[in-house]
């Protein structure tokens, strides 16, 4: 992991682009971190990082954890049982 000052990243942005497919680049400022710099490899990857970071998501996994709280969950095998009958 590499970590980098807001002014350094600016003035060598490809290199740490580069940098960052070997592994998280942490910028910083005022020596604080502030941000990561992250690779991707496919659109996917991407959509499962924004997904993590978004409210709404959040929001609902949330409820589901709740409502598994409150009323219990379905065993592994029950939930691959209802989800081949759907298929059917």
């Amino acid at each position: 992991m590499k970590i980098a000052p807001v002014a350094e990243l600016k003035a060598q942005l490809s290199a740490y682009l580069k940098s960052s497919t070997e592994g998280p680049v942490v910028v910083t400022r005022h020596g604080k971190p502030v941000a990561v710099l992250l690779s991707i490899e496919d659109e996917d990857e991407l959509e499962r990082l924004v997904l993590a970071y978004t409210p709404k998501f959040q929001g609902i996994l949330e409820a589901a954890r709740e409502q598994i709280r409150e009323q219990g969950g379905i065993g592994h095998e029950e939930f691959w049982q209802e989800m081949e009958a759907e298929t059917r």
